[in-house]
C-alpha cells in the first residue's frame, strides 16, 4: 500500500520500476503547484501517474507568489466574469475542503487618504462588494471570509498603527484567503498523490517529450519513460519542450520586509498606484512577523533564469508607492530579502503583460503532447481537473469525473478539529493534523526540538520530517522550500550549517 511519505529512498524504488519498462497512464513533467495537482487529479481518478521535476517540488514560479488565494476581484473589473467567478469557487474549495490547515482569512485596508478620490472610493468600494457576492455564489461561509465594510480613522489606526495619519478618513475593510505557505501546498498536493500511488520523481530532467514517451537524464544516465498521455506543466518553461504555445512570461516582484518596520499589525494595506483606476500594491503581513510589499508586473524577456532576480527599479517603485500609505516612508534598510517570479501567461494582442489574460488553456502538439499554461496559483486545481479531463479523451483512457473538489490533502481538517489538535499552535498551521508527529520527533530526540538557530523558531525536527517525508534531498531544499528560510539570506547563512548536518543524518538513516 502507498503511504505518503516522499523520500530519496522511494524515488530509487519507483524509479527502477518506471526505467523497467512499465508504461502509466498519465506521465506530468513539472513538480509545481499544476503539475502536482494533475498528478493528484489522475490518480484520485484511478489512473497510474508518474511525475518528474528537473529540480525539486515548487521549484519554479509556484514558491514566488504573493501566498494569496484570491477571489477575483481583479478579474471582476475587467469583465471577465466567468474567471473572476471560478478563482472563488477555487478559494473556497481551498480554505473549506481541501487545505483549511494551509489557508487563513487576510484582512485586507484599503486607507482613504487625500489621494483617493470619492470617485476612486466609489469604485473601490463596488468592487468589494461585488467580490463579496462572488463569495457567495461560491458559498464560501462569512465565518471564513467576513464580508466588506467602511471602517472609521480610529479603527483603521487600531488594525494598523504605521498609517499616515494626515488626511485620513477611514478605510475600507475586505477579507481574502491567503496561504501560509505556497510551497507547502506544492509538497501536500504531490504527498497526496503519492498516497493514491503516484511515482514522483523529483531530480529527473526531462529532455524531450512526445504524447507517449519522455526522455529523461539522472545524473549522467538517460532513460525512455512510457506513458498512454505526457502532459507538460513546465509552467515558464513550457515553450521549451513544445512548438504548441508561445508565451510572454511576466516578473511579479516582492520585498521581504523586516518584522514592525511598517507598523500594518495582522492586516494587508493596499496602496494604490498613481495614475492607474484599478493596481494596488500590498504589503502583506506574514504569520512569522515578516512583511512582503508587492507586487510588480513586468516583461520579462530573454532565456528563463531559474531564479529570477528583482531588479532595483522594482525595488525602488514598491518602497515608493507604499511609503504613501504610511507615515514613515520605508527605505532599503528596511529591506530583509527579496524574491521575484515569472508568470506563465500565454501571449496575446494586450500591450502590457499586466493586461494579459490570466486564463489558463489545454492545448495539444503534432506530436501529441498535452501543455497547460496560463492560470493562477488559486486555479492550480481546475487546471488540473481539465488537463486530466483532456488526457482522458486524446488517449482513450477511461476514469471517472475529478474528485478533487472534495478531496482533503494529507493533514487538512474542518478548522474546529485542527484548532484541537495536540502540538504546537505554529505546527499546525504548516502541517495540520500531521503536527504531532513532529513534534513527537522532538520529544523523541530532545536536540531535534531545538530551533536550528536564534533567528528562527523552526526546529531541527522539522528538517528531519522534510528528508523523510516531504522529499527534501539537499539543504538547498531545505533551506528554499520546506522552510523559507532563504527569503531572508542573514536567517539562512545562519541555520545553514546546522541544516547541512541533520540532512546528511537524516539521508544516511534512509540507506
Amino acid at each position: 500500500m502507498s503511504t505518503g511519505s516522499l523520500n530519496v529512498r522511494r524515488r530509487e524504488r519507483e524509479l527502477a520500476w518506471l526505467t523497467g519498462g512499465e508504461q502509466v497512464d498519465v506521465l506530468v513533467v513539472g513538480g509545481g503547484v499544476t503539475g502536482a495537482g494533475i498528478a493528484l487529479d489522475a490518480a484520485s481518478r484511478g489512473l497510474s501517474v508518474a511525475l518528474v521535476e528537473a529540480h525539486d517540488l515548487a521549484f519554479g514560479t509556484s514558491r514566488w507568489s504573493s501566498k494569496l488565494v484570491h477571489g477575483g476581484l481583479r478579474y471582476l473589473a475587467k469583465g471577465e466574469l466567468g474567471l473572476a467567478h471560478e478563482s472563488a469557487v477555487e478559494r473556497g474549495i481551498l480554505m473549506t475542503r481541501t487545505a483549511p490547515h494551509l489557508t487563513r482569512a487576510m484582512p485586507q485596508l484599503f486607507p482613504l487618504h487625500p489621494g483617493t478620490s470619492r470617485a476612486q472610493q466609489a469604485f473601490i468600494a463596488a468592487g468589494l462588494r461585488s467580490g463579496d457576492a462572488l463569495r457567495r455564489a461560491a458559498r464560501t461561509p462569512s465565518s471564513v471570509l467576513p464580508g466588506p465594510r467602511r471602517i472609521p480613522v480610529a479603527e483603521a489606526l487600531a488594525l494598523s498603527p504605521g498609517l499616515a495619519r494626515t488626511g485620513l478618513r477611514g478605510a475600507l475593510l475586505a477579507y481574502d484567503g491567503a496561504l501560509v505557505d505556497d510551497a507547502r501546498l506544492v509538497v501536500a498536493l504531490a504527498r497526496t498523490a503519492a498516497l493514491l500511488g503516484a511515482r514522483i520523481l523529483p531530480r529527473l530532467t526531462a529532455l524531450s517529450l512526445s504524447g507517449t514517451e519522455v526522455r529523461v537524464q539522472d545524473g549522467a544516465r538517460e532513460y525512455d519513460l512510457r506513458a498512454r498521455q505526457v502532459i507538460n506543466a513546465t509552467g515558464v518553461w513550457a515553450d521549451t519542450l513544445t512548438d504548441a504555445v508561445r508565451l510572454r512570461p511576466s516578473r511579479g516582484s516582492h520585498l521581504v520586509l523586516r518584522a514592525d518596520t511598517a507598523g500594518i499589525g495582522a492586516t494587508s494595506v493596499n496602496v494604490p498606484v498613481p495614475g492607474e483606476s484599478n493596481r494596488f500594491v500590498f504589503l502583506l503581513p506574514q504569520p512569522d512577523g515578516r512583511v512582503y510589499l508587492g507586487l510588480t508586473d513586468e516583461p520579462a524577456d530573454g532565456a528563463v533564469p531559474d531564479v529570477p532576480e528583482v531588479p532595483e527599479s522594482d525595488v525602488d517603485f514598491l518602497l515608493s508607492v507604499a511609503s504613501t500609505a504610511l507615515a514613515r516612508p520605508l527605505t532599503r534598510a528596511d529591506l530583509a530579502g527579496s524574491f521575484a517570479g515569472l508568470r506563465p501567461l500565454v501571449a496575446g494582442s494586450a500591450g502590457r503583460s499586466a493586461d494579459l489574460s490570466r486564463k489558463h488553456t489545454v492545448v495539444t502538439d503534432s506530436s501529441g503532447v498535452l501543455t497547460v499554461v496560463g492560470g493562477k496559483l488559486t486555479t492550480y486545481r481546475r487546471m488540473a481537473e481539465d488537463a486530466v479531463t483532456a488526457a482522458l479523451a486524446h488517449a482513450g483512457l477511461h476514469a471517472g469525473p475529478s474528485r478533487t473538489a472534495k478531496l482533503p490533502l494529507l493533514g487538512a481538517a474542518p478548522r474546529e478539529r485542527l484548532s484541537l489538535v495536540d502540538a504546537p499552535v505554529r505546527l499546525v498551521a504548516k502541517y495540520g493534523t500531521e503536527a504531532p508527529r513532529v513534534a513527537a520527533l522532538g520529544e523523541l530526540e530532545p536536540e531535534f526540538a531545538e530551533p536550528l538557530s536564534g533567528s528562527t523558531e523552526i526546529t531541527a525536527a522539522e528538517v528531519v520530517w522534510a528528508v523523510r517525508h516531504e522529499g527534501a534531498a539537499t539543504v538547498e531544499d531545505v533551506l528554499e522550500r520546506r522552510t523559507r528560510l532563504s527569503l531572508v539570506p542573514d536567517e539562512a547563512a545562519a541555520a545553514r550549517d546546522r541544516v547541512a548536518d541533520l540532512v546528511e543524518k537524516a539521508l544516511a538513516g534512509l540507506q
